[in-house]
């Protein structure tokens, strides 16, 4: 990475024929580039790339070494390129021997560091010590709120985000007759955040309830996925048992569940109450009788205790989401790392969200471990994309608004920038939504780029953490991981720290280099699953579920 020394702009790779603007450039300035002067022809945002050298029509742009859009208009040196001249377009990848050589980072650093986690039955380790009420179906949502209304407030279990607000200003503004703008200008402000430790369960960090609106109608498949991502949650070391609401008469039927569940879990199987409102003789009987039984799993949820792990009982869900033309040169090489120091140590890393890898197949595919994870990682590639393609909306309709306007012009750009979460650790494992991790390592999980239904099943697969990298801010968490919001800009952190627990603008400041910023964001998670402080979006109650039904979302 070629970085000016007065942080003004940079070239992410040695083979890149743009520049990308660390602050914004006036048109006319002069820069200096290795035996050259460019002079900018317009104005260029930071966060924006501009051309080294004048491209043609059907030239190729390369950022991250790699093709990321082809010229649909001649660009001149020194310009700007945008959505106007340049289309999403990448390289054919293919399956190839190749045998991937990883100079694994030192590590000695952390090698006799341990976190305070849970351990369950089964071996895993949990950071958190949760337990869950959920619906089978979309029909007992509202027995789910009544359930969660009753628990939370009488449990006292409501101790996280205080949202509460005095509306009396503008209730007294409004009857003296104040003008709109006035009553704008009221402070309202909510009470400060505060973390209390529940006092009759206080080995339980929460009581979670998840609603969908899965479970019937729609495709058969999509109940067979919803049982297996509720199994996957079910497992996870961060739960220790769930309440389970069914109607009866759904397709996601009790034992659909209770095999997806046996699969992963066999004899090993955590406490699960299973209810059927068609069984019951009313519905006051059949609430009661869930949060009797609720209650009982809160007392056994109790018993458990934080005690020492390694760190290689970490399974860490890597993520990103608002993402901005910082994301690809900060957070996300910064996370990387992170991910390559967990792998060193034995630890487990999940990379999602496929349709942000678009791009990029080829370095992936060189580097799984076996010609077997190559095949099945380009399989779920294509068969994704020819789905969306299918349906009118291939993976280049991918970036967001909010991406082109920080300067993600293509999906190629936003994929090559996302991709340097998953560091440079070979591919040990691929998995295709909700399934399970079966071995240490990298693993790449087939999901959408939406964010919550891909967080959904980094959760659904294992993982006991998750780091979410963002350029924008974006106010989600899930509700049993443990979500770490990773600026990638310092006018972000300060702008939304109530949302942001790390701040990666100092890496584009040069104030910490890559590898710094990773061992700090280690440092933070370690923290954070021994339980030692709880990430904003805990402390916002940011408890975001959104099952993927497998038609198409991008």
């Amino acid at each position: 990475m070629n970085q000016h020394s007065e942080q003004i702009y940079i070239q992410i790779h040695e083979k890149d024929n743009v520049l990308v603007a660390l602050q914004d450039l006036d048109s006319g300035t002069s820069i200096k580039w290795q035996d050259q002067n460019i002079q900018l022809q317009e104005k260029i945002p930071v966060k924006h790339k501009f051309t080294i050298n004048s491209l043609e029509t059907g030239d190729f742009v390369t950022m991250y070494g790699v093709k990321v859009g082809r010229c649909t208009s001649p660009i001149p040196q020194g310009a700007r390129i945008s959505t106007e001249n340049l289309k999403h377009a990448t390289e054919a990848y293919q399956i190839q021997s190749n045998q991937w050589t990883w100079p694994a980072p030192d590590v000695s650093r952390f090698e006799q560091k341990t976190f305070l986690g849970y351990h369950r039955a089964d071996g895993k380790v949990g950071t958190r010590n949760h337990w869950l009420v959920f619906p089978l179906v979309f029909c007992e949502n509202r027995n789910i709120k009544v359930i969660e209304e009753v628990m939370l407030r009488e449990l006292g279990f409501e101790q996280r985000a205080n949202h509460g607000m005095d509306l009396t200003p503008l209730i007294d503004l409004y009857e003296k007759g104040a003008d709109p703008q006035v009553i704008l200008a009221a402070d309202i402000a909510a009470k400060p955040i505060v973390e209390r430790k529940n006092k009759l369960f206080p080995n339980v960090d929460g009581l979670k309830f998840l609603t969908h609106q899965g479970g019937c109608g729609g495709i058969r498949q999509d109940s067979e996925m919803l049982c297996r991502l509720l199994a996957g949650y079910l497992a996870n070391p961060n739960v220790a048992g769930a309440t389970v609401l069914s109607l009866g008469c759904q397709h996601a039927q009790i034992s659909l569940l209770q095999e997806a569940i046996q699969s992963i879990n066999g004899d090993k199987g955590k406490t699960v109450y299973f209810l059927e409102q068609q069984e019951s003789s009313s519905e006051q009987a059949f609430i009661a009788e869930a949060v009797k039984k609720t209650f009982l799993g809160l007392i056994e949820a109790n018993t458990m205790e934080r005690k020492p792990a390694p760190l290689s009982q970490l399974v860490l869900g890597l993520e990103c989401g608002g993402s901005d033309g910082f994301s690809g040169i900060t957070a996300n090489p910064a996370l990387g790392h992170t991910s390559d120091l967990l792998v060193a140590l034995g630890a487990s890393t999940i990379l999602s969200e496929f349709p942000e890898l678009n791009g990029v197949e080829q370095a992936l595919i060189d580097r799984c471990e076996t010609t077997a994870l190559a095949q099945k990682f380009a399989h779920l590639m294509q068969d994704y994309n020819d789905q969306a393609i299918a349906l009118g909306s291939g993976f280049e309709n991918n970036p967001s608004p909010g991406n082109i306007k920080d300067g993600l012009i293509t999906d190629a750009i936003k994929s090559a920038g996302a991709a340097k979460k998953g560091g440079t650790s070979p591919v040990a494992g691929v998995l295709d939504y909700a399934e399970q991790i079966q071995k240490p390592g990298l693993q790449l999980l087939c999901t959408p780029g939406n964010d919550v239904e891909s967080t959904t099943g980094l959760a659904g697969s294992g993982a006991n953490m998750i780091v979410f990298t963002t350029g924008l801010g974006t106010p989600t968490g899930n509700p049993i991981c443990p979500t770490i919001k990773f600026a990638t800009n310092t006018a972000l952190a300060k702008r939304m720290p109530d949302l942001i627990d790390l701040n990666a603008g100092t890496i584009a400041e040069g104030k910490d280099t890559i590898q710094e910023k990773g061992e700090e964001l280690l440092n933070l998670i370690i923290d954070i699953a021994s339980g030692q402080q709880a990430t904003k979006a805990e402390l916002l109650g940011q408890d975001d579920f959104i099952p993927w039904k497998r038609g198409i979302s991008l």
